[in-house]
């Protein structure tokens, strides 16, 4: 029972607390439902009540359009009020317009106060909503300006209406109402335009400028006209000058005007009575000063990131090229600036593409967001840049340096008279005056003298200005040339720089940079940029100089003053490695390094190909060659860098003893040596005299690299097919490299041509027309390592060109192919350079970049560009003309030929055994020396059987009519007649392989069994069977060795041998 009365009540309870919460939700609905009528009905009147203030709106401008009635500039501040007040971008465009024009009309009538919309700032009831109206129809305008296209023409009439807005209102000049008595209102009127323009300037006005001067100018032709870009220069300009330059307004026009891309270009084309007002109101001098504070100039350098950085530095640089006096003033604030701004981009410079790298125009891989947007805008900052490396701007910088006047030679105004007799008094006289007129246009050879001290106001001038130059060639990698190109225009800058750095120190020169590089302050790395920029210049010049302008014309440098400078970069380079300091170098003085041994080894491969300085001059006295291969044994680091970066101080004798030791101890290495525990692997082939060259390339081009390197052993077949008798021990051998060597190079194959004139080798264009070309190159290469591995030298001389490409020289970014021209052929070479030379208009020549060319009786048309028969050669383009011209014969021609042959050379000849050489020291590598034949050594290396010896007669005889009957020709062809070659070999006929023999005969080649007991002892003691008068000496040039009978008189040697010399008998007659 108690239960259940329990159950009820929690029943009653139940149903009265859901009848509660349905009662709340029922307030609820009614509550929202109340709020949601509310809002629809406020929302209903609201777009009622914009309707209606539309539609009054455009019956205001509807009625103003027609021109019923001048409107009161009360009634055009109400309709503003209501526009605003409901004032939407998309839906209110029009009607804003319509505002700005009925606006604009209002201040163009004339005598109306009431009608000038300016007026109401008059009232006393109406100024500050006045102010706050104008302040916001203003903003609107700004805006829309950020939303415009000015390319296109509708978008550009709107561009016109709201400049024309910002202008009226943020200047009283075009005020009517302050004509006349008006005047004394002007103050006021003035206060008030600085209100709205600092009210502007709050709100982003730079911004909206630098956005639609961006849209409108960053383009490759500009799409604002003359009175948008005046009108936009002159409100930016507004606040600054109001504002009386304060830094906090330089640094907005700064970031957001000046960093507009080419803008003071455009105003120079456009608008240049702009620049006027900027040079009014001196505003470079105030830029440069405002950014010479390091801490502001960063500041903007942030703000602007890399790519708007770069375009305010060709601004600046721009305007600076057509201040000149103020650039004179301001110098060292303008590099000091231009410094801070390349270097803060130099930070995000990269050397190769990254995930984290962007592609610049200019900078190359930068590591900061690229605008991309920028990129049309290129070519122009470009051109701005480039007044920085113009000659206007550097005569202005480099002044100091340039005023100087590099002393004239008058030393033959003090030369003593000398009596001279009547009869030859004027030719004396004619002399002196000739020789004084030269002498006195020929400056004193440059040489370091010292005297001026490094912490003088000049010379930290200098300094400053050459880490700019620097600086910039370091940071706008891609148009780096063009700097160069820039900077050695004026002959006089790098002599005369050279001059200053001579100066420089107690004892000047070297000993003041060495000692930079051990000091690690700021003073030392300015002199040392002045050192690398002086380096890198002179080396493009000198690269870009053909011989003619370097050893005729001496143009900007006298050939003795490249001796005296190659003297410094010699000792400088060599103090550098020696002293451990490239070991461990990074950064700059890595970079300072490359630079001076690049300038170093351009003067070096010049004098290689055509000398200027004296024997001996590339040589170190200091450094003993003993020395030297003791640490590379032990793997000296400072060793191994000397033979990689300057081997040429080592004298060329010891390197090539160096480089026969290194293949000395690859062959130990190999196992290709004969030791008491082993014996090296013998390759056997066998080769038909009929088929030499194909039997050759067949057995060995199969052959691995090691079994090439190793001993090969040949055995010959006659034509009768009958084993040839002998055993090889090399000299076989020999034989047949130089039969393999003179077939593969015989011009008639046509696997090789000669050079017209000193009749030297290079690969044949037409090589092609054989089977397997490129493999017989190859293969050719392999028999060329091979003979300079085993150091058989043969009588293979090369074109220059040709060797520089073996050596691999045409890889390096210095290589000039117009340089080697003339190895190739000095009359194309003429002809080419008559063209570079050609001072009236090339055009008229009818050239195109292409090359007609005579092949096997067909003309054949190469383009040395894609479409270059239809491209003209014009006086723009004639220097590139001649380097492709240049750069085909020599280099695409035989591209595949030369590629394939250094290809099997290498496979036997490691590169970096031969990068110690020159291209003339390659040849006497491959050819032997070009020396005299030393008699005495060869003497002192003779072997000599049959009963021969060296107090013989007849030797005695042969010696001295070698040397005192035969001429050094003649020497040569002996020297040719019995060993295969006419030069001895480079480190003396020691390492003539086999030695140089001389046996005494009896009966002729195809008679001879060889030495006999009988025939020894005939021949000792001078015995004959029979007068050999009739004989002639012979040759085994495979053994090195001369079959000489044993002759009578002396009279009858001589005779003889000359006249086997001279027919190169050989084997043939005897």
């Amino acid at each position: 029972m108690f239960s259940a009365s329990q159950s009820s009540k929690a029943q009653f309870l139940d149903k009265a607390r859901q009848a509660r919460e349905e009662r709340r939700e029922l307030k609820e609905r009614e509550r929202a439902a109340v709020q949601i009528q509310a809002l629809i009905r406020r929302f209903l009147c609201r777009c009622r009540l914009q309707r209606e203030i539309r539609r009054e709106v455009e019956d205001f401008f509807g009625a103003n359009e027609s021109g019923s009635c001048k409107r009161s500039a009360l009634s055009i501040f109400r309709i503003a009020r209501k526009l605003l007040f409901v004032f939407n971008h998309k839906e209110d465009k029009e009607g804003f317009e319509k505002l700005c024009r009925c606006i604009l009309n209002s201040m163009d009538v004339e005598n109306e106060p009431k009608v000038w919309y300016v007026s109401l700032a008059l009232s006393k009831d109406l100024t500050l909503l006045w102010i706050k109206q104008i302040k916001d129809i203003l903003w609107f305008c700004c805006e829309f300006l950020k939303q415009l296209k000015p390319d296109i023409l509708q978008d550009s009439r709107l561009v016109n209406l709201h400049l024309t807005m910002l202008i009226t209102f943020t200047d009283t000049s075009t005020w009517k109402i302050l004509r006349g008595k008006g005047e004394t209102l002007r103050p006021a009127m003035n206060h008030i335009c600085a209100n709205i323009m600092g009210h502007l300037n709050q709100k982003g006005f730079y911004s909206v400028l630098q956005i639609l001067l961006t849209n409108g100018l960053a383009r490759s032709r500009p799409s604002l006209s003359k009175g948008s870009l005046t009108a936009i220069f002159s409100l930016a300009l507004r606040p600054v000058v109001a504002a009386q330059f304060s830094d906090n307004l330089l640094r907005s026009f700064l970031i957001h005007i000046m960093s507009v891309p080419a803008i003071m270009t455009h105003l120079a084309t456009l608008t240049p009575e702009r620049l006027a007002v900027i040079e009014s109101h001196d505003l470079f001098r105030k830029f440069i000063l405002f950014l010479s504070h390091e801490a502001q100039c960063r500041d903007v350098c942030v703000c602007l990131e890399g790519s708007h950085t770069l375009c305010l530095l060709g601004n600046l640089v721009y305007l600076g090229s057509l201040n000149d006096k103020v650039l004179e003033e301001e110098t060292a604030h303008f590099v000091g600036v231009l410094i801070h701004m390349l270097s803060y981009c130099q930070k995000y410079v990269s050397q190769k593409k990254s995930n984290l790298t962007h592609w610049h125009p200019v900078l190359g891989w930068f590591s900061q967001t690229v605008d991309y947007g920028l990129n049309e805008s290129m070519p122009l900052l470009t051109k701005q840049l480039q007044h920085l490396w113009g000659v206007h701007m550097i005569r202005i910088l480099f002044s100091d340096v340039l005023s100087k006047k590099l002393l004239e030679n008058q030393e033959i105004a003090q030369l003593p008279t000398q009596p001279v007799s009547p009869q030859n008094s004027l030719p004396m006289k004619n002399l002196f005056k000739r020789a004084f007129q030269k002498s006195a246009s020929v400056r004193n050879i440059l040489k370091p003298v010292g005297g001026k001290r490094v912490d003088s106001a000049e010379v930290q001038k200098v300094c400053s200005i050459c880490v700019l130059y620097q600086t910039t060639l370091t940071t706008l990698t891609q148009i780096r040339l063009q700097i160069l190109t820039g900077l050695t225009y004026l002959d006089d800058l790098l002599p005369k720089l050279w001059a200053f750095i001579c100066e420089l120190g107690p004892q000047g020169g070297l000993k003041l940079f060495l000692e930079c590089l051990n000091n690690d302050t700021e003073e030392s790395k300015r002199l040392l940029a002045m050192l690398m920029l002086f380096c890198d210049c002179s080396r493009h010049l000198i690269t870009i100089l053909d011989d003619i302008e370097v050893y005729e014309e001496q143009i900007s440098f006298k050939l003795e003053e490249l001796v005296t400078i190659s003297s410094f970069l010699n000792s400088f380079v060599f103090k550098m490695i020696w002293d451990g300091i490239v070991e461990n170098a990074r950064g700059e003085t890595l970079e300072l390094f490359h630079s001076v041994h690049g300038w170093l080894m351009v003067l070096y491969e010049r004098d290689c190909r055509r000398r200027f300085a004296p024997e001996d001059h590339w040589l170190r006295k200091d450094l003993k060659p003993s020395v030297l291969f003791q640490e590379l044994d032990k793997d000296k680091k400072r060793a191994q860098l000397l033979l990689q970066y300057i081997p040429h101080v080592i004298p060329h004798k010891n390197r090539v003893l160096l480089f026969r030791n290194m293949v000395t101890k690859e062959k130990e290495k190999l196992g290709l040596v004969e030791t008491s525990s082993a014996s090296p692997h013998v390759t056997h082939i066998t080769i038909r005299r009929s088929r030499m060259l194909e039997d050759g390339y067949e057995q060995l081009r199969q052959l691995s690299q090691n079994a090439m390197k190793g001993v090969i052993r040949v055995k010959f077949v006659n034509d009768l097919g009958v084993d040839e008798a002998g055993i090889d021990q090399d000299g076989v051998f020999k034989e047949f490299l130089e039969e393999i060597i003179k077939k593969v190079f015989d011009p008639a194959l046509n696997l090789f041509k000669t050079t017209s004139g000193d009749e030297r080798l290079y690969p044949s264009p037409t090589s092609y027309i054989h089977e397997n070309y490129l493999q017989l190159f190859e293969f050719v290469g392999k028999m060329l390592g091979k003979a300079v591995y085993e150091g058989i030298v043969v009588d293979v001389p090369f074109a220059s060109f040709f060797l520089s490409q073996l050596l691999g020289h045409h890889h390096s970014v210095f290589y000039s192919s117009v340089d080697e021209l003339p190895s190739l052929d000095s009359e194309f070479y003429k002809n080419l350079t008559s063209i570079k030379r050609y001072d009236g208009d090339i055009s008229d020549l009818g050239l195109t970049l292409s090359y007609d060319e005579d092949v096997m009786g067909q003309l054949v048309c190469h383009e040395l560009v894609p479409g270059g028969k239809t491209i003209p050669v014009t006086n723009e383009n004639k220097i590139s003309y001649i380097h492709l011209m240049a750069h085909f014969r020599m280099h695409t021609q035989i591209k595949s030929q030369t590629a394939a042959l250094i290809s099997g050379f290498r496979s036997i000849i490691k590169p970096e055994w031969i990068r110690m050489f020159s291209a003339p020291e390659l040849q006497r590598l491959i050819s032997g020396d070009n020396a005299e034949i030393d008699l005495e050594d060869l003497k002192k290396h003779t072997v000599y059987y049959g009963g021969f010896h060296g107090s013989h007669r007849v030797i005695i005889w042969l010696w001295d009519i070698l040397a005192n009957d035969f001429s050094p020709e003649e020497r040569a062809m002996f020297l040719k007649f019995v060993t295969s070659c006419s030069r001895p070999p480079l480190l003396g006929f020691a390492y003539l392989k086999p030695p140089f023999s001389i046996r005494c005969v009896e009966v002729s080649d195809d008679q001879d069994t060889g030495d006999t007991l009988g025939s020894v002892l005939r021949g000792f003691f001078t015995i004959r069977k029979k007068e050999p008068g009739g004989r002639l000496p012979t040759s085994s040039t495979c053994f090195n060795l001369l079959k000489l009978p044993n002759y009578s008189k002396k009279s009858i040697l001589r005779e003889k041998l000359r006249y086997a010399i001279s027919m190169n008998t050989g084997f043939e007659l005897s």
